[in-house]
């Protein structure tokens, strides 16, 4: 999965000379994909905590796993973990397991992975230009800036599947099962 990430992050940072011709679509910036593709996943996992009934975030299938609002608090931790690494700044709560430790309420999970989420738009934000494909070290190895930001989507996307398990199991349709509009 790591290389998977690894290539799209590197076919992402350089630019392809077919893409600059004029009759081609217009280019988006690697900040602008970057930032696409956190959307779906933030936006999903956003949607299932406004959805889950707040009775039901203590809920978790089995004892040896998170529950509901762990779930949702450790994607806050980790939005703020990968996206402080990709701005180059130490996490802003300090504690990388802050919110999955502390936060229950609906409301208090809700927030924080607003303002997570938001602070991860920063970090995409920072990678227009050249600085998406600046190396940047990650865990103990060098890596493009912007593949902290497509790991950081991965595990979103990780964790959304999680979610819906929980929300089904409760008789609830996933954000992205809702009939279209």
């Amino acid at each position: 999965m790591f290389r998977v990430i690894l290539a799209c992050a590197v076919a992402a940072a350089v630019p392809s000379p077919v893409l600059g011709q004029a009759d081609s679509l217009p280019v988006k910036t690697v900040a602008d994909s970057s930032l696409a593709m956190f959307a779906a996943p933030r936006n999903y996992i956003l949607r299932a905590a406004e959805k889950m009934p707040a009775e039901h975030f203590a809920f978790k299938p089995t004892p040896e796993v998170r529950t509901f609002a762990e779930i949702l608090g450790h994607v806050a931790d980790g939005h703020y973990l990968v996206c402080s690494m990709s701005l180059g700044e130490q996490p802003p709560n300090g504690d990388i397991q802050h919110n999955e430790k502390t936060k229950r309420t609906k409301a208090e999970l809700i927030q924080v992975l607003t303002e997570s989420a938001g602070y991860c738009d920063r970090a995409h934000a920072q990678l227009a230009g050249p600085k998406g494909a600046e190396v940047i070290d990650w865990f103990g190895a060098r890596h493009p800036r912007v593949t902290t930001l497509f790991f950081n989507t991965g595990h979103d996307w990780e964790s959304y599947g999680t979610l819906v398990a929980y929300l089904r199991l409760k008789g609830i349709v996933p954000p992205s099962s809702e009939p279209r509009k």
